[in-house]
C-alpha cells in the first residue's frame, strides 16, 4: 500500500453493543481474513467515524454535497482500491475493496455511491478498457480526489434496457461529435470527467471521456431527492460536444463493456449494503437496551429479541456471501449471475433490517437523532440502481433456465 492509503490501528474488538462502528461477527469471519484486510477495514472504519458521521445527518437533512470529502477519500485511498499502485490505485484484492465499502456504507450510502461511482465506473473503464496514454492522463488524479467522475449510461427512456440508448456520436475526422443525453448520474453536477456510453455510426455502443468546459457540455442537478441526499445527482447533456477522437476508449466495444463496469459496481454494493443494515442492527440494539417501557428495557421483550436475532442472522448470512463471493472476484471466476445474486439479496436484506430497526425505534426512528430513517430511504435508491431489484431477478432466472425473459 502506499503512504496515502489506508493505514490503521488493528482489526478492532468483538462488538460489546456499545459502539455502532464494530462488526457483528457471529460466525468468526475475521477468522477468515488477513491482517491487511482488517487493517483496511478498521483504518475506513476510523474514517469514517471521524470524516462522515459527526455531519451525515445534517448534510442529508440540508441536501448538502459536501465536495471536500472528494479530496479525503482520495487520501485515505478510497477510489479504485483494485487499481494498480502504478496509476494512483491502491493494489488491493477484492475482499479489501469490499470491505471499505461495507465501511462507507455505514456512513451512508450517498458517501459510498460517490467513491464507488468513482472507483467502479470511472477509473475501472479507463484502466481496462482505455490506452496508456488515457490511464496516464486520468487515473492517478481521479485515484488522489484531485478530479472527480461520473458514468454515463441511463437515459431518460432507457434504463432497464441500455442497449436502446439513443446517446450517439458521428466522426469528423479528427473529433467525434457528440449528441443525446444521460440521467440519474451520481457526480454528474461536479464530475469533471464523464465516462459516457453511446452508439457510433453502425449503431455499436462505444466509450467515451467528455471533459467539462467542452463546448454543448452541461450537468444540470436533480433536485428534489428524499433518497442519497448527501449524494449529488444530475444529468449529461451533449449538444453537438466536439470530443478528440482520443478521448475515444480503444479496449472495446458493444454493450458488454459497461455491464463488466456494473459488474464491478454491483460487487461492491452488496457489500455496503449490509454496512447500512449493520449500522441499523446496533442501533436498534443498543436503543432496545436503554429505552425502558412497562418498567424494563424493551429488549426483554419477546418480539424484540426476534426482530434483533433475525437481522443477525441475515447480516451474517449476507457476510458469508460477500466473503465467497469476493474469493470468486479474487479468481476472476465471478460471475455476473453471482454478482446479481449477491447485490439482490444483500440490499433487500438490508432494506428489511432497516424497516425492523425503524420499528424497534418507534417514533425516534424517523428522526435525524438515529440513522434509520436515512438509510431506509438510501437504500430505496440503492435497490433500483445498478439494475433493479427485479431485473437481476430476471438475470438469475436466465442463468437457471436459460432463456432470457427481457424480450
Amino acid at each position: 500500500m502506499s503512504s496515502n492509503t489506508l493505514q490503521g490501528g488493528g482489526s478492532g474488538s468483538k462488538s460489546t453493543g456499545k459502539d455502532n462502528f464494530e462488526s457483528p461477527d457471529f460466525y468468526q469471519l475475521d477468522e477468515l481474513l488477513n491482517d491487511e484486510q482488517k487493517l483496511i477495514r478498521s483504518s475506513m472504519r476510523d474514517f469514517v467515524k471521524l470524516e462522515i458521521s459527526p455531519y451525515i445527518e445534517e448534510w442529508s437533512q440540508q441536501a448538502v454535497f459536501p465536495e471536500s470529502i472528494v479530496r479525503k477519500f482520495g487520501e485515505i485511498g478510497a477510489f479504485g482500491p483494485t487499481i494498480p499502485v502504478v496509476y494512483g490505485g491502491g493494489g488491493l484484492d477484492y475482499t479489501s475493496y469490499g470491505l471499505i465499502m461495507q465501511e462507507i456504507e455505514r456512513g451512508d450510502s450517498g458517501m459510498r455511491s460517490t467513491a464507488s461511482v468513482q472507483g467502479s465506473l470511472v477509473m475501472y473503464p479507463i484502466y481496462t478498457f482505455g490506452s496508456e496514454a488515457q490511464k496516464e492522463k486520468y487515473l492517478p488524479k481521479l485515484a488522489s480526489g484531485e478530479q472527480l467522475g461520473c458514468f454515463g449510461l441511463t437515459e431518460p427512456d432507457h434504463g432497464s434496457n441500455p442497449s436502446g440508448m439513443t446517446t450517439n456520436f458521428s466522426d469528423h475526422g479528427d473529433y467525434l461529435l457528440l449528441n443525446g443525453a444521460k440521467m440519474w448520474i451520481s457526480n454528474a453536477p461536479k464530475a469533471d470527467i464523464a465516462v459516457v456510453w453511446a452508439k457510433n455510426e453502425t449503431g455499436r455502443i462505444q466509450g467515451v471521456i467528455v471533459e467539462r468546459g467542452m463546448e454543448g457540455f452541461t450537468t444540470p442537478e436533480t433536485h428534489g431527492k428524499w433518497s442519497l441526499r448527501a449524494s449529488c445527482t444530475g444529468e449529461l447533456v451533449f449538444d453537438n460536444v466536439r470530443v478528440p477522437k482520443e478521448n475515444l476508449l480503444p479496449g472495446k466495444d458493444g454493450l458488454g463493456a459497461p455491464l463488466m463496469c456494473l459488474d464491478s459496481a454491483r460487487y461492491g454494493i452488496a457489500w455496503g449494503a449490509i454496512g447500512a443494515a449493520m449500522d441499523c442492527y446496533f442501533s436498534a440494539r443498543q436503543y432496545a437496551l436503554e429505552r425502558i417501557q412497562f418498567d424494563r428495557p424493551i429488549a426483554s421483550f419477546q418480539l424484540v429479541q426476534k426482530k434483533l436475532a433475525e437481522m443477525l442472522t441475515e447480516i451474517t448470512k449476507s457476510q458469508l456471501l460477500n466473503w465467497r463471493l469476493g474469493q470468486l472476484m479474487d479468481q476472476g471466476k465471478a460471475t455476473t449471475a453471482q454478482i446479481s445474486l449477491a447485490k439482490r439479496n444483500n440490499v433487500a436484506t438490508a432494506l428489511d433490517i432497516a424497516r425492523e430497526a425503524r420499528q424497534i425505534h418507534g417514533g425516534m426512528g424517523i428522526t435525524g437523532d438515529y440513522p434509520i430513517m436515512r438509510h431506509m430511504m438510501n437504500l430505496e435508491s440503492v435497490i433500483t440502481y445498478e439494475g433493479t431489484h427485479d431485473i437481476h431477478l430476471l438475470i438469475l432466472g436466465n442463468e437457471i433456465t436459460g432463456i432470457p425473459a427481457f424480450t
